[in-house]
């Protein structure tokens, strides 16, 4: 047989082995490998003011086989209240354990004023609906797998606090005028912290304009935490008559505030009215 000839049997009788050997090897794979399964779940906020807040879409990857897998690709896109915004890959990177749980966590910064015009009447809402889809791509020794990322559901609205007056103190009270002392208590209605950069507002004793109180920055308050914070105010009679008899005589008396509580760059309006006894 020519040598030509003979050159070209070994080549064909390699290739039908490697070709039968990788089918062998593809079907050891096969039987194997396990696919990897992907489960919802949470929606939960995070970093959330009454601005803005990050909503982290928390899936769940299980890996039953001995090596650690990848990411191979993120197709994902997030919509609140309909409104299509800007979502991020997962924060822990691209890697999958192996023999056991990986939790992927898709964060999405969302803008209140993005999605109603009106942020207080966004924030009075109890819930955000929202929209996931898209797929995940994990790579395998059988190729890229692919997962879907379709996930509708609702996240809780940021809370405004909540401001009341405890009894305020006269420290100080003479015939022009009286110092007192308004202490507030702020409550954070949410389970998560929340910052709070400060509380203005123009405040009546008795129906008579006194002041203006200012808390100054509350930093964060603490997941269903309540803040005390108490405010000295000199009081003029000259200006305030109403308060003045108010004061002199001790007991009940209205107080009200007109203004603005601010947590990071939102400011919302706040309006207090009570009936509070005035302690000496």
């Amino acid at each position: 047989m020519p040598m030509k000839n003979r050159a070209f049997l070994v080549l064909f009788a390699l290739s039908i082995t490697m070709l039968s050997g990788c089918a062998a090897l593809q079907s050891l794979l096969n039987g194997a490998f396990k696919k990897p399964t992907m489960k919802f779940k949470t929606a939960r906020l995070a970093n959330a003011s009454l601005s803005d807040a990050t909503v982290d879409l928390v899936y769940e990857v299980d890996n039953p086989n001995s090596l650690g897998l990848k990411l191979a690709s993120v197709d994902y896109a997030f919509f609140v209240e309909g409104k299509q915004l800007v979502a991020g890959k997962p924060r822990n990177g691209m890697n999958l354990k192996s023999n056991g749980k990986s939790e992927l966590v898709f964060p999405a910064n969302v803008k209140f004023a993005d999605i109603a015009p009106v942020v207080t009447t966004f924030l009075n809402k109890d819930a955000a609906a929202f929209k996931a889809q898209g797929t995940l791509g994990i790579q395998t020794p059988l190729g890229v797998l692919k997962f879907p990322l379709e996930k509708e559901g609702t996240f809780p609205v940021p809370k405004i606090p909540q401001v009341q007056f405890q009894s305020p103190r006269i420290t100080n009270i003479t015939l022009s005028g009286a110092t007192v002392e308004f202490p507030l208590s702020i409550t954070n209605r949410n389970s998560f912290p929340l910052p709070v950069a400060g509380i203005t507002g123009a405040l009546k004793v008795a129906g008579a304009n006194v002041g203006n109180l200012s808390t100054g920055n509350l930093g964060m308050l603490e997941g269903s935490g309540t803040k005390q914070v108490t405010l000295p105010l000199t009081i003029n009679f000259a200006s305030a008559a109403s308060a003045a008899m108010a004061l002199r005589s001790g007991g009940n008396a209205q107080v009200s505030m007109t203004g603005n509580l601010t947590s990071d760059a939102q400011s919302v309006p706040l309006n207090l009215s009570q009936l509070v006894n005035f302690k000496k």
